[in-house]
């Protein structure tokens, strides 16, 4: 594991670089946050993107979606991987939060997870991007991220979660998104952008590219 001198200064260059961070999922609500956020598992941003704009027109809000057609949700996230499971939690999920909730996406982590479609990971992007919380959430650039640089050893992306809320404590949420955002343009899985990488001198990864 790494120093503390280096976390300090991994977050502090990270915290800088990406002091403006923010989700790339174009969402303008809780409700339309957490049907992104599901959506965008195993998914890219750029598609969740494109597939939303004729999904919130159908299903604005909660209750549209909790009555929604099942093939009709089905038919308009077909382009997205994974989509008949999705499209049922997306409708579970707006049941459960119109029975349980009034109608308002649940914006507390123990009331989040119990909803169809959501984990924890899920929960923590909800909660971070519309709350602010100062929580870790654990996607694919994340996790490579933070094995990269040795800030984990986990094996798995919740062991990694709890690894980084450790080391880090603070300011978890704007790490989280400095970290996808370095992680999908410099830090990427392949062909990293090492010559232009502001954490090149403390990264002895293997996957490093020499000059």
């Amino acid at each position: 594991m790494r120093s503390k001198k280096d976390i300090s200064q991994i977050k502090s260059r990270l915290l800088l670089a990406y002091k403006d961070a923010k989700s790339e999922l174009r969402f303008k609500s809780p409700y339309e946050l957490i049907v992104c956020v599901m959506l965008s598992a195993q998914c890219t941003d750029k598609r969740v993107n494109l597939i939303t704009p004729a999904l919130f027109e159908a299903y604005p809000n909660v209750k549209a979606m909790a009555n929604a057609n099942l093939a009709s949700v089905k038919l308009l996230i077909n382009s997205c991987s994974f989509f008949n499971n999705k499209a049922q939690n997306l409708i579970k999920m707006a049941k459960s939060v119109m029975a349980e909730h009034d109608g308002e996406i649940p914006l507390d982590e123990s009331k989040l997870i119990k909803l169809a479609g959501v984990g924890q990971k899920t929960a923590h992007v909800v909660l971070l991007e519309a709350t602010g919380a100062n929580v870790m959430a654990v996607d694919t650039h994340v996790f490579r991220v933070s094995h990269r640089l040795g800030l984990s050893r986990a094996k798995t992306p919740e062991a990694t979660e709890v690894d980084l809320s450790e080391i880090f404590k603070t300011e978890l949420g704007r790490l989280h998104q400095a970290m996808v955002l370095f992680g999908r343009y410099t830090c990427k899985a392949q062909k990293p952008l090492c010559a232009q990488c502001i954490l090149n001198d403390l990264c002895k990864s293997k996957d490093k590219i020499s000059e």
